[in-house]
């Protein structure tokens, strides 16, 4: 695409950012012929945007606020490598208008909006009245400066219940909470405006009619200096979990002609107010009857800009780069015509079954599909460790076919072929979704998930071939080929009689065993539950076990860390706790002989605040203590009423997953 060339040519950039995104704007300078720097902080040393940059600068300790939040360290670190330029991708320091000023007045090109432009629309509020003056529709609520509790109570009781909570400056889901109740409006101020002071540096609030069943639609706009602004389509975006997308598309299945006119003329309408240039996306709330409310702008690149990239054959981030230089928009005055259909899946490391909770740990299988039409967007690797300092999105997929049908099976068939382990991810969840038949008829809102909870808590036991191949795995060990007595000193397995050993493990709270029996000719005899296995177990590299039978043939991919074995298969996986031998085994007690409780850590993470002290008389579901961990806050409520009798942890600590936090005495 042809860009007239006006001034400030870009030849090193800094890339103010990690994960994904990071290695995407790599791949942008690459083809733009720039040279990328990264920056890492003490715990990304080895991350994969490091690696792929080819050159790098340390920026401080883990903590975001000692290294990719310290817009000092990034300005020093720009100037150190000669950079011309910055893009802050999305996120940290993306939409900090300080820094776009700071990096402007240090001779450095920001790659983004102006910061007049960025100020305005970071503050929602201002936003929402520049809509207005737009002559675009907004949501009923209150935006007002007056952030006190008896002024937004009163708001609220204005307003009516439910309504949504939002932090002024807020993005991301953080600082965002629905209230049904009147009578929780006070506890979730307060959590709201804790997290918007942890997020954005600010705990102003709004506050906004709770629309019921919207669907969740955004339009990409994209300016240049030269004060030409046009849109590059619309997305889908209502498929979220704690008000954050998981799933997105283009176009949407819920946009006809006439719609996507008024989208856009809005879009175009709040981007020319606001003076836009650079890419930015006015998001929007359509309801059921096809009103339209405008939401926010974000003025940045989105996480999911892939599946308008694929849609619209442009590439936006390499537009956001030439745009800075000064270049001129090369694109039609027109819209530009969608070609087929674009899904975009985020994959997280977290748990769905136990609300979304971040996991922490080691990759020790990362494999990704290919093949026509997929697309992988990945900030993780082999080996890297993933830790609780940053947001848990691990990686992109998008697929990108004729029309939505083609792109579904395309995305289902690529799924299936995606695993990573030994964490806990959701792309069981995401498989579960893509399976509904609401959402292959694109029949949903930003409540769905809300309306199907089993989505979440869906995972299929697992099969007897799992189960051989784990058992196989542990029969292979090194030192423990089939030796009974080797066997036998170890922890999973044990001597059943003669030469049978017995292997048992825990997968979500059921019990599997599996009994293996060595012939003489070096073949195994492997069964569980009345299913049964005959032939020969082998291990190839170092996570991928075989098991050869008369007729077929079977390849698993198989890893242990600890007391736990991870096994996966055509892109389904389960973990597996290991187990001792039954005269051996010792259980751990959910209850002490005291009738005491400890309650735990779920993660890693900083604690936010203790709510209760020792002698308390707790209620069910009453929070203990807040937890804080990659981004977002966790509550930690008592299971059942009760009375604390210990604390051990106070607000600032710092806990691993699995330390004690509370103990609750339930003998009442």
């Amino acid at each position: 695409m042809r860009h007239e060339r006006v001034g400030r040519p870009i030849r090193r950039l800094l890339i103010a950012n990690r994960g994904e995104i990071a290695v995407r704007i790599v791949s942008a300078c690459r083809g733009a012929g720039i040279q990328p720097v990264a920056v890492y902080s003490e715990a990304d040393r080895n991350a994969l945007h490091v690696r792929l940059a080819g050159e790098a600068i340390c920026i401080g300790a883990a903590p975001a606020a000692e290294s990719y939040l310290n817009q000092d360290a990034m300005i020093t670190a720009a100037k150190a490598v000669r950079a011309d330029a910055i893009h802050p991708g999305y996120g940290f320091l993306a939409e900090n208008a300080d820094f776009a000023d700071s990096c402007r007045s240090e001779g450095l090109v920001f790659v983004g909006p102006s910061a007049g432009a960025m100020r305005l629309m970071a503050d929602k509020a201002a936003a929402k009245r520049l809509a207005r003056q737009a002559g675009v529709p907004v949501v009923p609520g209150y935006d007002g400066e007056d952030q006190s509790d008896a002024v937004l109570s009163r708001q609220a009781r204005r307003i009516g219940f439910p309504l949504m909570i939002k932090a002024a400056l807020g993005g991301g889901g953080k600082g965002m909470h629905g209230v049904h109740r009147p009578r929780d409006l006070a506890a979730v101020l307060a959590q709201a405006r804790r997290e918007a002071a942890a997020a954005f540096g600010d705990n102003r609030l709004m506050l906004e009619r709770l629309i019921g069943r919207p669907r969740h639609i955004e339009v990409q706009v994209l300016g240049d200096e030269h004060g030409r602004i046009v849109s590059v389509g619309e997305r889908e975006c209502s498929i979220q979990r704690r008000h954050q997308k998981v799933i997105e598309e283009s176009p949407s299945p819920a946009v006809d002609a006439a719609l996507r006119e008024r989208l856009t003329g809005y879009a175009l309408a709040i981007a020319q107010m606001a003076g836009y240039s650079n890419a930015g996306t006015v998001e929007f709330l359509v309801d059921e009857s096809g009103g339209v409310y405008f939401l926010e702008m974000n003025t940045r690149i989105q996480v999911e800009h892939a599946v308008t990239e694929a849609v619209y054959g442009v590439d936006l981030v390499r537009l956001q780069i030439a745009i800075a230089a000064g270049e001129r928009l090369q694109l039609p005055a027109g819209a530009l015509r969608p070609r087929g259909h674009a899904i975009e899946c985020r994959i997280y490391a977290e748990d769905p079954q136990t609300g979304f909770l971040p996991s922490t740990g080691p990759v020790l299988v990362f494999e990704t599909p290919d093949g026509p039409g997929v697309r992988n967007d990945i900030g993780t690797f082999m080996g890297d460790e993933i830790g609780p300092d940053y947001d848990p999105l691990l990686a992109k997929l998008t697929v990108h076919a004729a029309d939505r049908a083609g792109a579904i099976g395309r995305l289902r068939d690529a799924l299936s072929r995606y695993t990573i382990l030994a964490l806990q991810t959701n792309l069981t969840f995401l498989r579960s979704v893509v399976r509904d038949p609401e959402f292959e008829r694109g029949e949903f809102d930003v409540e769905f998930l809300d309306r199907h909870p089993q989505l979440a808590a869906e995972r299929e036991v697992p099969p007897p071939e799992c189960l051989f191949a784990a058992a196989a795995a542990e029969l292979l060990r090194p030192g423990g080929a089939g030796e009974l007595e080797s066997l036998w000193r170890q922890i999973g397995p044990w001597r059943l009689g003669g030469h049978e050993v017995g292997l048992r493990w825990d997968c979500d709270g059921r019990r599997f065993e599996v009994s293996a029996r060595r012939h003489a000719d070096g073949a195994w005899t492997l069964r569980s539950e009345g299913s049964e296995f005959s032939g020969t177990i082998e291990r190839i590299g170092a996570c991928t076990v075989v098991l050869r039978g008369p007729q077929s043939v079977s390849a698993f991919q198989v890893v242990a860390r600890d007391a736990v074995v991870w096994v996966a298969r055509r892109g389904e996986s389960w973990r597996l706790d290991r187990q001792r031998p039954p005269s051996l085994e010792h259980r751990r007690r959910t209850h002490a002989s005291d009738g005491s409780r400890s309650l735990t850590a779920p993660m890693p993470g900083r604690v936010v605040r203790v709510e209760v002290k020792v002698q308390d008389r707790v209620r069910p579901h009453q929070v203990l203590v807040i937890l804080e961990a990659m981004k977002m806050e966790h509550a930690i409520e008592a299971p059942t009423a009760g009375v604390v009798r210990k604390v051990h942890c106070h607000a600032g600590d710092s806990v691993r997953a699995g330390a004690g936090l509370v103990d609750l005495d339930e003998t009442l």
